[in-house]
């Protein structure tokens, strides 16, 4: 996994017997990105007659299995819960594969309802779906300062298409952008007022569907996914969050969706 995602993703599989390398993040283009590290070290190990079984890389980003599974299973948990009373779906996407499936599942069924995208800052996804050009502004020349995606969220937000992605782009109707501090008030709110202890993307979430909500005037139903606990979090966007119960002055929604209060 890269060496910049939060240390306690690691040091959980450390202790459920894994062996976990952590590389430097880097372009998907470089042979030593984490992806193609993973897909080269399962390959080693089926080849090496002195280890046993075989390696198996899961392929979560390319893998349409992902997408599937979300259209299969989460979209029509969806539209069940809902009981088909639906205006508007919001997601992140890291793979892709929630959106798609959900959005590939629900579309059909509900026409008229809006599948929007919350992408954190850094993230290309919100211009390819509101212009259609992949393309971040932190990745202009002389600005770009990390490898991957220039945001604290872990989780959602990516610099290219993946075929999960892609299986169900068509389908997305807008696009939100969050920025790392909205989605860390979003979450500091979360925690203070509702009792939720939720992680990045969980928070990305939450700031997007109020924006929308919003956006959208009363009376509509909208619906998004609480897809990470703040447990995963710890060492890096709830340490740059805060303490909660602290003395920092407590936010209000509209002070947590106008970036500019």
């Amino acid at each position: 996994m890269p060496s910049d995602v939060a240390i306690e993703k690691s040091d959980l599989l450390l202790r459920l017997g894994a062996t976990v390398e952590r590389v430097k993040p880097a372009s998907i283009v470089d042979q030593e990105q984490f992806v193609n590290l993973a897909r080269r070290r399962a390959q080693e190990h089926t080849d090496d007659p002195n280890r046993p079984g075989r390696g198996i890389f899961a392929d979560q980003f390319e893998n349409t299995a992902n997408y599937l599974a979300h259209q299969s299973s989460t979209g029509p948990e969806i539209y069940a819960q809902t009981n088909g009373q639906l205006d508007v779906f919001i997601a992140g996407a890291g793979t892709g594969g929630t959106i798609s499936g959900v959005a590939l599942a629900l579309k059909p069924l509900l026409p008229d309802m809006k599948v929007i995208l919350a992408d954190p800052q850094g993230s290309g996804l919100y211009n390819k779906i509101k212009y259609g050009v992949m393309f971040s502004p932190t990745e202009a020349e002389g600005t770009r300062r990390r490898h991957q995606v220039d945001t604290i969220v872990e989780g959602v937000g990516i610099n290219r298409l993946t075929q999960n992605f892609s299986a169900g782009m068509s389908l997305i109707d807008d696009a939100v952008k969050v920025t790392d501090e909205q989605a860390m008030r979003m979450a500091r709110w979360l925690v203070e007022k509702e009792g939720l202890f939720v992680g990045a993307s969980s928070a990305v979430n939450c700031v997007a569907a109020a924006i929308t909500a919003r956006k959208e005037g009363p009376g509509k139903r909208i619906v998004t996914v609480i897809c990470d606990s703040g447990s995963r979090h710890l060492s890096k966007f709830w340490k740059a969050a805060g303490e909660i119960g602290g003395q920092d002055v407590e936010f209000t929604l509209d002070q947590i969706l106008d970036p500019s209060s």
